[in-house]
């Protein structure tokens, strides 16, 4: 009798701790991707803050429109982009507007410097889907960041950022916060 009362006891307890760890990565989660990606996109960044121009050598290789933008201009666009993209993801500040912004960055990367240059079948891409590059392009990586571009875009930067602050100030003074406008369009049916 005791061994089937417990197991109801064991159940919710489990169910407790899952949806304690469900909270807890509200607030810490999101954290990981915004530290890992913002440092590796200002990182990049300073690199191109300290270096040498070279985009005029690469320039025929962007995607268009963005080989229509003098190289001066491209390596700017880029140098800026990722340095304040990448402290605005670790704070957590515009992050969504960041994430697009770094995904575009990341598509003319790919496009332009980590692709290979000349591939005929499926299997010789998948060459290039690595983090070094030995003659067959290097785009895993652009594609790991850019995959955490994505989740912060849909997810947004979790709870620990400047944007839920912002965010939580201004429903304060209005009832149109993102939670009361999802659960007016959530449809709900009828038993």
């Amino acid at each position: 009798m005791n061994h089937l009362t417990s197991r109801p006891c064991m159940r919710a307890q489990l169910c407790q701790h899952l949806a304690t760890l469900d909270v807890a990565g509200l607030w810490v989660a999101l954290i990981s991707l915004r530290l890992i990606s913002g440092w590796d996109f200002f990182e990049s960044g300073l690199e191109k803050f300290n270096g040498d121009n070279w985009f005029a050598d690469i320039q025929d290789q962007f995607p268009f429109p963005f080989n229509l933008v003098p190289p001066n201009i491209s390596w700017q666009m880029a140098t800026w982009f990722e340095l304040l993209g990448g402290v605005a993801l670790v704070i957590g500040l515009g992050t969504r507007f960041f994430s697009v912004s770094l995904l575009v960055l990341s598509v003319v990367a790919i496009a332009s410097v980590h692709w290979p240059q000349a591939w005929h079948t499926w299997g010789e891409l998948a060459q290039g889907y690595v983090f070094t590059d030995k003659g067959f392009g290097n785009f895993k990586y652009p594609v790991v960041l850019m995959g955490m571009l994505w989740t912060l875009l849909w997810i947004g930067p979790g709870r620990l950022s400047v944007d839920y602050w912002l965010r939580s100030c201004c429903a304060s003074h209005s009832d149109a916060t993102p939670t009361t406008l999802a659960a007016s369009i959530t449809h709900k049916p009828t038993v």
